[in-house]
């Protein structure tokens, strides 16, 4: 599978299809692979990328830190996730793209079209993630790795992501750097000699600032409500996916499609045709 390297890290990602270019954000959450269109959630029922690639160049992507692709020991934050996939249009020659997120990578859709919206044709914003108790469980997943780090060191931390297949979302002792650590020996070496208090500072400063809100984390709504880039939003309904949070970015989002369908009804017939529907009308 093809690679390459945005600000220094190595990106894994795929094209599939012909057409019109479709930047699909995995769903997955820390886990953000570009299997998890077929493997996580609603999405293994609804074969997504194989109906939208008979019409769109879809392009797939491991968010940093997830999958094939690398990291970096640094604060994370929306505008670095931002820079990967603007860099991976670059890398690709693609001047504007069709915009597609599932999961926390509406968070990263919609900041890159605050960011960039002249390259943005449009969003599709699926099961966006948001809502009270998905701030406080991504707050506890990092107090609990960085109890684990203070506990036993970050070589621990090394022992522990190389003996299971596990990432953040599964297993929290992890941490956020877990797949880099699995298959980067070099990268590995390197996170085992970070100073545990600057470790911690840099681990804290990413919970508190990409994890500020009660809704979608990302853009600020202020931002949003100036954004004219069109998009259909389709709500969640689990503590991670509040509908709440779909309603939120409906209220900030000057030209939305709302799709208000239960995810037990939303099927691998109707779920592509209407995500077509909407990206046809662009123009």
């Amino acid at each position: 599978m093809p690679t390459a390297v945005i600000d220094g890290i190595t990106t894994r990602y795929e094209v599939t299809g012909t057409g019109p270019a479709l930047l699909m954000f995995s769903p997955g959450g820390f886990d953000s692979h570009l299997e998890a269109w077929e493997t996580v959630g609603v999405y293994r029922r609804l074969n997504l990328v194989a109906h939208l690639s008979k019409e769109y160049t879809c392009v797939r992507f491991d968010r940093r830190e997830s999958g094939g692709s690398g990291g970096r020991v640094e604060r994370l934050t929306w505008a670095s996730y931002v820079a990967q996939a603007v860099g991976l249009l670059d890398h690709l020659r693609i001047e504007s793209a069709h915009l597609m997120g599932g999961c926390v990578g509406c968070s990263t859709v919609a900041a890159t079209a605050v960011a960039h919206p002249g390259r943005v044709r449009s969003m599709v914003l699926y099961s966006p993630a948001g809502g009270v108790r998905y701030r406080m469980k991504q707050h506890e997943r990092f107090v609990t790795h960085l109890a684990f780090a203070a506990a036993h060191g970050l070589g621990a931390v090394v022992a522990l992501a190389r003996s299971t297949s596990d990432g953040f979302s599964k297993d929290a002792r992890v941490g956020p750097w877990a797949a880099p650590l699995r298959h980067d020996a070099a990268f590995a070496d390197a996170y085992a000699a970070v100073d545990p208090a600057r470790y911690a500072a840099i681990v804290s400063g990413t919970a508190r600032l990409l994890f500020d809100r009660d809704t979608v984390p990302g853009p600020e709504p202020e931002d949003l409500l100036a954004l004219d880039v069109p998009a259909l939003i389709v709500p969640g309904q689990d503590t991670s996916h509040a509908p709440s949070a779909a309603r939120y970015l409906q209220e900030c989002l000057p030209v939305n499609d709302f799709w208000d369908v239960p995810v037990a009804e939303q099927t691998e017939s109707s779920a592509p045709a209407r995500i077509v529907e909407f990206l046809r009308a662009i123009r």
